[in-house]
């Protein structure tokens, strides 16, 4: 490891970064180097835009992903080289919002009937019955199912942000729980790797998912996340309340939470228009 990727390392640790964020910063800091073939601390904020450009006109990158390197970017020249002015001149995109997929009860039931193993449908029933992230579910140990009847919920330990929070233990989930339990005998991980030395990979994870969808005939399913944002709208069609929500899914900001309201159908499609108001219509 070089000097600066340590010291830049080392200032991620200092404010509590994520692992998987210090690991993608690093990653997007050696791809800025790679591109460049010099040390990024002798690039100047004309040739970091420029970089940007390439990622987006050429890599075809996705602006969220482009922020991404622009974070690592900043982090690298406003907090470790304390070069604010090149900083300064660093741009974010505008990412283009757009509503997630989610899947209908009937696609979810499609999706775990035909998942190949037991072992893949309980990943993927854990997942999207406690509304997780695809990180969360795979660093799950099997201490954190908490199944005494007057507990019924799974811990998730450091989550995004790094916080830690309850979530609900379904007693189906638990059925399910408990029969891979008996054919698997994992521990302490939950869902361990092929090894038994670590948890699953967050890889291994979306390829179990992809691979039920296909069998299931789900074309437009997306990534594993779709689980969590279904978890979320079917929360929010049976009637549960927001900032519940927000909890289980470990929102920081209820924000975030609200843009189920635009998924959720029954808000949508059992509203009234305004045209059924009018006392009279012309036919």
């Amino acid at each position: 490891m070089t000097e600066l990727r340590q010291r830049m390392d080392d200032a991620m640790v200092l404010r509590g970064f994520a692992p998987r964020t210090r690991e993608t910063y690093l990653a997007c800091v050696a791809g800025l180097a790679k591109h460049y073939h010099r040390p990024p601390d002798q690039l100047d904020a004309e040739q970091i835009q420029s970089y940007l450009l390439h990622l987006i006109t050429e890599k075809r990158l996705a602006y969220a992903s482009v922020n991404q390197a622009a974070c690592a970017c900043r982090f690298l020249f406003g907090t470790v080289l304390q070069q604010r002015k090149i900083w300064l001149d660093i741009p974010m995109a505008k990412v283009p919002k757009r509503l997630p997929v989610v899947l209908s009860r009937e696609d979810i039931g499609r999706l775990f009937a035909a998942c190949g193993t037991l072992r893949t449908r309980t990943v993927l029933m854990t997942t999207y019955a406690a509304g997780l992230r695809v990180s969360e579910v795979c660093a799950l140990h099997v201490s954190d199912i908490e199944s005494a009847p007057d507990r019924m919920c799974l811990k998730v330990r450091q989550g995004k942000g790094g916080q830690d929070r309850y979530t609900l233990l379904s007693p189906r989930l638990l059925e399910t729980l408990r029969l891979y339990w008996q054919t698997s005998r994992p521990r302490p991980w939950l869902f361990p790797n092929k090894a038994g030395d670590g948890p699953m990979n967050d890889q291994t994870a979306q390829r179990m998912y992809r691979a039920a969808c296909e069998a299931a005939g789900l074309a437009n399913a997306a990534g594993i996340h779709t689980l969590r944002h279904s978890f979320a709208t079917h929360l929010l069609e049976a009637g549960v309340d927001l900032h519940t929500i927000q909890r289980l899914l470990g929102h920081g900001h209820i924000s975030t939470t609200l843009r189920y309201l635009h998924l959720a159908r029954n808000r949508l499609t059992g509203t009234t228009s305004p045209l059924e108001l009018l006392d009279s219509v012309p036919a």
